[in-house]
């Protein structure tokens, strides 16, 4: 079987590889289909935390070709969504249900070889399989979309509640469209005006675009903020974005006793007063991953085709895969989630 593999900074090689065996307790999945985010961006410019060479994709979806055991959740010709997170089950986060936390994590394609491969042989408990009615072109936002559930669960939603959301790349589009399912109301904010347009389309009620030279909020969004909040500030933020700034406005923002949780993740350093937090009293809340919510977000975009369909915006063949990273970096033109199909997909 060919696998893609990312040798050095930018640089992707294509080798025939021995097809991998299933052990027991795994199922051989043929991948159809991947999603891929900022961190395969990253790993692929050799800026993140992954030692190179390894075959990358996290986000996808196959059929099952082989299943071990008789009594399984997946059978034979099944289409599934993958978790491509395993952990430890030992550390003190594990140990109370806070896997997404784990000290030994590890994610296929990000810290051992993934998706990236014709074949791939995975354990049958991290195998969901694709509702009926769930185009599965669009099924790989299913990883995705889990990280955008956790981060709001994170933050303890409740209906009727008023939140912002920092960021209106992919995480905040799906962290927008499950508050709005879940009967919040949504502003959401991003730096670019075209981002901002599609977050009105995953149910925010209105949008901000934040210069980032000028202090936020200014006169024009202190007013709207006013005017929806009734002077009191959301009561839930969702910080999207990794940017300092963003996080450093989200603390700001938010309610006196309200809630931010921070899903944006960078190396940058963010300096707070000492008085931010306890003087407001906020819940500031770190999220990662998820806790296996792969089934639930399956079911959430089963609830929101025609979102999930416009996220992706562009689909790229295997052997493309350069062009597909470039496309990525490029800032010349709109870019919601770039997809990879493999060589026989969806036939």
């Amino acid at each position: 079987m060919r696998v893609a593999r990312t040798v050095a900074k930018e640089t992707i090689e294509y080798h025939d590889v021995p097809m991998p065996v299933a052990g027991p307790g795994e199922a051989l999945v043929r991948i159809e289909s991947l999603t891929l985010c900022g961190t395969d961006l990253h790993i692929w410019e050799d800026d993140y935390a992954t030692d190179l060479p390894i075959v990358q994709g996290h986000e996808f979806v196959g059929i099952v070709e082989q299943a071990s055991g008789s009594q399984q959740a997946v059978a034979v010709g099944d289409r599934v969504a993958v978790s491509p997170m395993t952990y430890c089950g030992r550390c003190y986060a594990c140990s109370i249900g806070r896997v997404n936390a784990c000290v030994r994590m590890s994610v296929y394609g990000c810290y051992e070889d993934g998706a990236l491969a014709e074949y791939m042989a995975v354990p049958v408990t991290k195998l969901h399989r694709i509702p009926d009615g769930l185009d599965p072109r669009v099924a790989p936002l299913a990883e995705p979309a889990s990280i955008a559930m956790q981060a709001v669960d994170r933050g303890r939603p409740r209906a009727a509640e008023k939140a912002f959301v920092f960021g209106c790349g992919p995480i905040g589009l799906l962290s927008t469209m499950y508050l709005t399912s879940l009967g919040v109301e949504v502003v959401a904010a991003d730096t670019r005006e075209h981002r901002c347009e599609f977050a009105g389309k995953f149910g925010a009620v209105d949008t901000m675009v934040i210069d980032p030279a000028v202090s936020f909020p200014d006169a024009a969004q202190h007013e709207l903020l006013s005017h929806w909040t009734g002077a009191q500030g959301p009561s839930l933020v969702v910080e999207a974005t990794g940017a300092p700034d963003s996080l450093t406005n989200a603390l700001s923002v938010v309610a006196t006793a309200g809630r931010v949780a921070a899903v944006g993740i960078s190396d940058r350093e963010v300096s707070l007063s000492m008085r931010t937090l306890p003087v407001k009293d906020i819940d500031l809340l770190g999220s990662r991953n998820s806790q296996d919510l792969i089934g639930e977000s399956l079911a959430l975009l089963s609830e929101h085709t025609a979102e999930a369909d416009m996220l992706i915006t562009h689909r790229f063949p295997f052997d493309r895969l350069g062009e597909a990273f470039e496309v990525m970096r490029s800032r010349t033109e709109p870019v919601g989630k770039v997809a990879i199909d493999m060589p026989g997909a969806f036939t």
